[in-house]
């Protein structure tokens, strides 16, 4: 008999991982799901429980926020033509992650560049991914591709067809400051959020996005500001950070002692709360179904930076960034993300956050997607030392 998971209770937790940056640690062993969003965070000893619940004990787990990478290039179904491999998106979500935000689906072989083209490849992306989910996962595409003779109208019409996301600002043929700027603005008007370009040439035909265009652009992301894959100087960077309001990007595919510059001079600035991490994969340096599980680990481990604010950037700051109220954290009535973490099998350190300081990745024992078991022990991590026991019956 398959189990039922309209009430489900998460039992026996040894570490609660919230993904808000404010309180990234909750004081309980205990989360209750009822219709694929939590119900009741706390102790299980001082829950009323229905007689009708299946149980997932978790043996001592931590629990955390299913991951949100914030900047993906997905084009259609489970499949990249940067690297023409197939189930990278399932992959991903054994990685962890359980939403990818589109930065722009740039790699579709033959991408239109005109108007109607740019439009018409925004809500198609945004139309099929909303009825595709890989193995559980939830795309947020159809950003829309920034283009010379989209007017305000355009953006009007996209909105209406469901389009939610701006790539980023110089993929396409807007590269200036000042037309950037204004497509952002329609943009922002109509509720899409954005993002920009930062850093040198990504890929032949691309250009150098600088600190200045970033700044008068001022879309909502500054992306990759530790290079897409290159970084810009090191000056450019700091006065990003330090004068920009929006949201501050650190990629797994870029330059990690970049990126440990941009953590250091976001933390200066007291800007933590801004700053929110993606892969920006698929790219030449191949699909990385860890990316994000690692970047995580690096910035803990590297940066000074304590476990559970890391998984803040990838979690509850992407949220609250994007505008996802739904997900992102563990908090009652949000969706039933989860991953259960705990420390690998045979590395160093006292227990899961430990290890990551250490620099050990944790192993995955399960994840649930709106409640829902979608994968026991990741096939992509390494072996968690322990593992949460679905109780049927």
């Amino acid at each position: 008999m398959q189990p039922s998971f309209d009430r489900l209770l998460i039992r026996n937790l040894g570490l609660v991982l919230t993904g808000d940056i404010a309180a990234p640690i909750a004081d309980a062993d205990a989360i209750l799901v009822e219709g694929g969003r939590i119900s009741e965070i706390g102790r299980a000893s001082s829950m009323a429980l229905p007689d009708d619940i299946t149980v997932i004990d978790a043996k001592g787990s931590a629990i955390m926020p299913g991951m949100i990478d914030n900047h993906s290039h997905p084009v259609m179904g489970d499949w990249t033509p940067r690297q023409n491999q197939l189930g990278w998106i399932d992959s991903t979500l054994h990685g962890g992650v359980t939403t990818l935000v589109s930065a722009g689906e740039v790699h579709v072989p033959g991408r239109p560049r005109d108007v109607v083209g740019v439009k018409a490849l925004a809500i198609t992306a945004q139309r099929a991914f909303s009825a595709f989910s890989p193995t559980g996962m939830k795309v947020l595409a159809g950003a829309l591709i920034l283009e010379h003779g989209l007017t305000e109208a355009d953006f009007v019409e996209l909105a209406a067809a469901g389009v939610t996301l701006v790539g980023e600002v110089g993929l396409g043929s807007v590269k200036d400051g000042a037309t950037g700027r204004q497509m952002v603005a329609w943009a922002r008007q109509n509720g899409m959020t954005s993002m920009t370009h930062v850093g040198g040439h990504s890929i032949p035909g691309s250009s150098r996005i600088g600190a200045e265009t970033v700044l008068e652009v001022d879309a909502d992301v500054a992306a990759h500001l530790n290079g897409g894959p290159t970084s810009l100087p090191e000056a450019e960077l700091r006065l990003i950070c330090e004068t920009s309001t929006r949201g501050l990007e650190i990629v797994h595919n870029g330059n990690m002692r970049a990126g440990l510059f941009v953590l250091d001079t976001v933390r200066d600035v007291g800007a933590l709360d801004r700053l929110v991490l993606g892969t920006d994969g698929p790219a030449g340096s191949g699909v990385q179904p860890l990316g994000m599980l690692r970047l995580v680990t690096m910035l803990a481990s590297l940066g000074n930076l304590a476990p559970e604010i890391a998984i803040c950037l990838a979690t509850g700051n992407v949220a609250r960034l994007r505008g996802l109220t739904d997900r992102g954290r563990i908090a009652v009535g949000l969706a039933a993300d989860l991953v259960f973490i705990d420390q690998a099998m045979g590395g160093a350190g006292d227990g899961v956050l430990d290890s990551m300081t250490l620099g050990n990745m944790p192993g995955i024992g399960m994840i649930l997607v709106d409640g829902v078991p979608r994968i026991t022990r990741s096939r992509n991590t390494p072996p968690s030392i322990l593992v949460p026991e679905l109780l049927v019956g």
